[in-house]
């Protein structure tokens, strides 16, 4: 057998090899070279699910880079702009005016349900709420039990409420002239996270609180509905924009004013139309309540760096690990 046929067939093995090599990572990693850019808002307790969105495109082969800080109405417009390529957290119903702004289905794809199950509204603690019998929002009209929720003298409630640019905000301001209730209470507004520390101080020194919140979240493991704190319920369903004539009554008959919300991703239309295997990835990401509860849990109790959060989503993922292995495969699956 001469050396020149083994050269010779010694090179299309190599070639068969590398080809099924570079075939096989071309699957694997179908995104290999594109540049991601994630958006999310400057809720921190954001980061987790947005990690793991991040996680899903990078074992796809995508450069992704840090993630951006904007809030909600020009985060959606950014991706729709191209500026951006996903947010991992549209609250669906309550973006819908800023996903409709920034062009709709036109201009954006938007996922199936990414996490389910949350609910918003107003709480109060359950000490004033027996001490006064409060149920429904409408009863601050009296100038005694806004009194008892007077953080600084002027005679009316303080609510520690929702920041500018997260779409809560809007339904609050409606609710204050829908049920008559500027003369009775002031909306609070600014930096949550810190709004809320003062109001789960005054809560802990026995002081009457009052706040807007949303659950799955930290705040309700902290101030537990039922056993420290009250919802309250609004005298009737009043939405702004595209809910106006939505009825916010749940299932079990309570009305807190504020329709129950999905989380979605949302991503750039041109990019999922590029990359199509993503539009199979973002269907099939789902999260439970529950894990995200837990990790924004973890940094209410100081777990709250950078770090720490990257080492929330690995702890998930690891524990997850046939789930994730899951997105990732109905991705592949639809790349071939």
């Amino acid at each position: 057998m001469s050396s020149s046929w083994l050269k010779k067939a010694g090179l299309t093995l190599l070639t068969a090899s590398l080809t099924f090599s570079l075939g096989a990572y071309a699957k694997d990693k179908p995104g290999e070279g594109a540049v991601v850019t994630p958006l999310k808002s400057s809720i921190a307790e954001e980061t987790f699910q947005t990690l793991l969105v991040s996680r899903a495109l990078e074992e796809l082969g995508f450069d992704v880079q840090p993630i951006r800080e904007l809030e909600y109405p020009a985060a959606h417009i950014a991706i729709a702009n191209g500026d951006g390529t996903f947010l991992a957290d549209h609250w669906y119903p309550m973006h819908i005016d800023f996903y409709e702004k920034a062009g709709g289905k036109d201009k954006l794809f938007r996922s199936e349900i990414y996490s389910g199950g949350a609910v918003s509204g107003y709480l109060i603690d359950k000490k004033t709420a027996d001490k006064y019998k409060i149920t429904n929002i409408e009863q601050f009209k009296d100038p005694k039990i806004a009194k008892a929720f007077d953080a600084n003298g002027n005679g009316k409630a303080d609510l520690t409420g929702c920041p500018p640019g997260w779409g809560c905000e809007q339904i609050i301001e409606h609710h204050m002239d829908a049920y008559d209730l500027r003369g009775s209470i002031d909306h609070n507004q600014g930096s949550y996270s810190a709004l809320m520390a003062g109001t789960i101080s005054r809560f802990n020194q026995g002081e009457s609180v009052f706040y807007y919140t949303w659950v799955p979240y930290w705040v309700s493991a902290v101030m537990k509905p039922g056993k420290d704190v009250v919802w309250l319920e609004v005298p009737f369903s009043s939405l702004p924009g595209a809910g106006k004539d939505v009825d916010t009554t749940l299932p079990n008959g309570s009305n807190y004013g504020f329709r129950p919300n999905t989380q979605h991703i949302v991503a750039n239309q041109d990019f999922v139309k590029k990359y199509p295997f993503t539009e199979a990835l973002f269907n099939a990401m789902s999260l439970s309540s529950a894990d995200i509860s837990a990790q924004n849990l973890a940094m209410r109790d100081g777990q709250d760096s950078d770090k720490d959060i990257v080492r929330h989503t690995d702890l998930w993922i690891k524990g997850n690990r046939a789930t994730f292995d899951s997105w990732l495969k109905a991705a592949r699956d639809a790349a071939k």
